[in-house]
């Protein structure tokens, strides 16, 4: 089942209703078919001045621009761009190998590898 989408216009009349004209959320949210959560949320939202509004919504998107910028930077990096990275000479290399650490978009960081080392037999270097 899909959300609805209702239009800006829409919801400005909902909360009219409730702010200006006194009616209850639960009345106006049963008869305009929409849950009192949604209603309770366009209230806060509109009894906000425009400008604030406004300003509000451009920094959820740029909350969410960095919240996609930072899944992208986070990836691990794949075993080919690992080797581009950290030769198999390199001291480094060695380390990360030896002590169980993986790259993470060219920082060092802890991973558990307790379960992959009991399902693959020990090698000796």
């Amino acid at each position: 089942m899909s959300a609805k989408t209702f239009t800006e216009e829409f919801k400005i009349e909902a909360v009219k209703q409730v702010t200006e004209q006194g009616y209850p959320v639960s009345e106006v949210a049963s008869r305009l078919g929409v849950s009192t959560n949604s209603l309770y949320a366009w209230v806060k939202r509109y009894q906000k001045p425009e400008p604030q509004r406004k300003q509000d919504d451009a920094l959820q998107l740029e909350v969410k621009r960095l919240r996609q910028e930072l899944k992208r930077v986070s990836r691990p990096l794949s075993r080919n761009a690992y080797a581009a990275v950290m030769p198999r000479h390199s001291l480094a290399s060695q380390n990360v190998r030896r002590n169980g650490l993986s790259i993470v978009t060219g920082f060092l960081v802890l991973k558990d590898l307790s379960a992959a080392n009991a399902a693959s037999p020990a090698t000796t270097g």
